[in-house]
């Protein structure tokens, strides 16, 4: 599957469609592959490799060895990407039926370049038979529910095929398709292809040209947290949007209706979203040096422990007690210990094993009683920061 990915790319075009200004400042943040998008890199792998199995483009020899390569493969993902698989080739089978002339391409890339800049994506698959094409793109991901209707990135991707494929083929419709299995989501939706070629140039063009414009302008939108933007916790645009949904007016009456508290629920979970973000990047960012106005770094509280069980497991038994009424698999726990032995015996055999590790960092006002955390090189070493991340 290819890896690289276009300034303009089309996962992220809700964003610069939108938003202009996110382009480059979604470029200030590195690219951090967290847990669920490697596991829908593999998802998808394991989906090519499939789908290619029974096209018949690779043996099964091969595929054996390609799924080897991937590493443990999860039984519901397996399930779940058979199932993505089947309805693939169903579709294929489908328009193959019925058209004289059909093609099928599996993570293909896909260049839009003539209506954004150095626009190019991967479709997962890409149908295209006399009258049309059809993209299927799998969402393996649980967190969004992503709907095919005039979706941007399946619209882009659209575009790029009929730039590959228009001089063999009559495409009169582009139908789109979400195949999102984990939430049971199979989202379809079709339009013409005039439709289609006047949205690329009317309003991708004009897009991605203020886009890539110097100091392009911030715009607020759904798309900030359903496309999870880097740049939430810098953007004044976001800042001041959310700002303005915490300004509820509870002035009166002093009780509030449930009409009004529906309001509040419904704009608690953006309000704590966007604290999260803003709180983990000043964190990173005093980890790495910089100091926000009335705040410091401290060490958050952490429990002690043992430095080594099998030295306290040792100390009890050279000290003629019964190992077995000190131990739950391991060792009982600091508390428990410090009721079961005397106050003499717990400080001679068992205080010296005790250590207090540090705590993880985290960012208080000055006003907090805990000392601040030393330097940033200390805090870098203590915690395993990389400066550079």
């Amino acid at each position: 599957m290819p890896e690289v990915h276009a300034r303009l790319s089309a996962s992220g075009s809700a964003k610069w469609l939108n938003c202009p200004g996110s382009v480059a400042l979604e470029e200030q943040f590195p690219n951090v592959s967290s847990e669920e998008a490697k596991e829908g890199t593999k998802a998808h792998a394991l989906g090519e490799l499939k789908i290619n199995l029974e096209l018949g483009n690779i043996t099964r020899n091969k595929y054996t060895r390609e799924v080897k390569k991937l590493g443990e493969i999860p039984e519901a993902m397996e399930e779940y990407i058979e199932d993505y698989k089947d309805f693939v080739i169903e579709q294929y089978n489908f328009k193959k039926a019925k058209s004289s002339s059909i093609t099928i391409a599996i993570e293909q890339r896909l260049d839009f370049s003539n209506y954004a800049y150095k626009g190019f994506g991967t479709g997962d698959v890409v149908i295209v038979y006399e009258g049309g094409i059809q993209i299927i793109d799998l969402k393996y991901g649980i967190g969004v529910r992503v709907d095919a209707e005039l979706n941007p990135q399946l619209r882009l991707y659209a575009l790029g095929a009929i730039n590959e494929y228009d001089y063999l083929y009559s495409i009169d419709k582009a139908e789109y398709t979400i195949y999102q299995p984990r939430i049971n989501n199979i989202s379809s939706y079709a339009e013409d292809a005039t439709e289609l070629l006047s949205w690329g140039a009317n309003t991708v063009i004009p897009a991605a040209k203020k886009a890539l414009t110097e100091n392009a302008q911030c715009c607020t939108g759904e798309y900030c947290d359903s496309h999870f933007c880097k740049a939430r916790a810098i953007c004044r645009a976001y800042n001041e949007k959310i700002q303005e949904l915490a300004k509820y007016d509870f002035v009166k009456p002093a009780k509030l209706t449930n009409e009004e508290i529906a309001d509040v629920l419904e704009i608690a979970p953006k309000i704590k979203s966007w604290c999260e973000v803003v709180e983990a990047y000043a964190l990173e960012k005093s980890l790495q040096g910089e100091k926000f106005p009335g705040y410091k770094l401290v060490a958050s509280a952490s429990r002690r422990k043992y430095s080594d069980e099998n030295a306290v497991i040792s100390v009890l038994s050279e000290n003629g007690y019964d190992v077995d009424n000190y131990i739950n698999k391991k060792v009982k726990s600091i508390s428990d210990l410090t009721k079961l032995l005397d106050s003499e015996a717990f400080n001679t055999l068992i205080a010296p094993l005790i250590i207090t590790p540090e705590g993880k960092p985290k960012l208080v006002p000055e006003t907090d009683k805990r000392p601040e955390l030393g330097s940033t090189a200390s805090a870098i070493n203590d915690f395993g920061i990389d400066a550079d991340a």
